[in-house]
């Protein structure tokens, strides 16, 4: 397992990390505790040492579980949480104002109630929403308190953001302004290459840790999302994929196939290695439900890149729209 610099944190991460979204038990159908709890120790047995959760993800089971399944190891297992908006609407609305979602008070016990869960201090505590706009905020400087009072007495130990669906200029002024921003987490994929724009060399030139979310476009990428699939009910992608979607995100992969494929054994492995070719990225997050999908991820992490070539020819596929609204 490959590792890299996560910004100026300090941690070295490893290349591939565990996105726990999955492990939530509450949006995503066909997975049990046992089995996700199999799936994060055969991740650490590969060597990925850093997991990415949410205080949303079934209301703190998923942070339960990481913290369950980190307190068995010894090594050094960097964990980041996030902070839902107050009021639980994805992507925050314009006009939403930071003390209507994201209060002092509000903020703090959530901190309190992530760490409480996962049994040890967030390495990364993230907000799981974002405006540019709200640094301007009077509220700011109060939550900027609370923040560094938080990493005084150890319940944080560094503070990010989760950008904005699809929209990767709706933190730029917080990467490049505000020096508590220390990571941030965008989605970032062969359909979605926004990012390399502007944001990603924002990240490098000031040092801010880049998380790489959503790389297999939520199962998009993988080649299994095809025409007339279907997803339980209470399943969320039963929404995302909904419609005549799967028919047009396979003829878009499809259609990069073969070029993929030259360099990798799967269009999964693809799909990972195009993020990790990034210099910017500091670690991709993908989702692990079982050991077998922790073995085929960590495989990537060996530190080959694809091609400039194949690069400059995915380009050419790139497909930015929004499917989660």
């Amino acid at each position: 397992m490959k590792t890299r610099h996560l910004g100026r944190t300090g941690y070295t991460v490893s290349e591939i990390g565990f996105g726990a979204w999955g492990i939530g038990g509450a949006m995503w159908q066909g997975g049990d505790d046992d089995a996700a709890l199999a799936a994060l120790a055969a991740a650490f047995d590969l060597g990925v040492n850093f997991v990415d959760t949410a205080l949303a993800y079934g209301d703190g089971h998923s942070e339960k579980l990481v913290g369950r399944a980190v307190a068995q190891r010894r090594e050094t297992i960097v964990v980041a949480s996030k902070i839902p908006p107050e009021d639980r609407v994805w992507p925050a609305l314009p006009g939403t104002t930071l003390a209507s979602v994201y209060s002092a008070d509000y903020v703090k016990r959530c901190a309190e109630t992530s760490a409480a869960n996962l049994g040890r201090p967030v390495d990364v505590l993230q907000f799981h929403v974002w405006r540019d706009e709200w640094l301007a905020e009077s509220e700011w400087k109060k939550v900027e308190r609370v923040l560094s009072s938080l990493i005084a007495t150890g319940t944080v130990r560094h503070v990010g953001i989760s950008n904005t669906e699809h929209d990767p200029l709706s933190a730029l002024e917080a990467v490049r302004h505000c020096d508590l921003i220390e990571v941030l987490q965008v989605i970032y994929n062969i359909f979605d290459q926004q990012p390399e724009d502007a944001l990603l060399p924002a990240c490098a030139e000031r040092r801010v840790g880049v998380i790489v979310r959503v790389p297999l476009d939520e199962g998009g990428l993988t080649g299994r999302v095809k025409p007339g699939v279907t997803f339980p009910a209470g399943d969320w992608r039963h929404r995302y994929f909904r419609g005549d979607r799967p028919a047009q995100v396979a003829a878009r992969v499809e259609a990069f196939r073969p070029a993929l494929l030259k360099e990798a054994r799967t269009l999964t492995e693809g799909a990972l290695r195009f993020c990790l070719s990034h210099d910017a990225v500091g670690t991709v997050i993908a989702g692990m439900r079982t050991a077998e999908h922790a073995r085929e991820n960590c495989a990537v992490a060996d530190g080959r890149r694809l091609s400039p070539g194949l690069l400059k020819e995915l380009k050419k596929h790139a497909w930015p729209r929004n499917f989660y609204g």
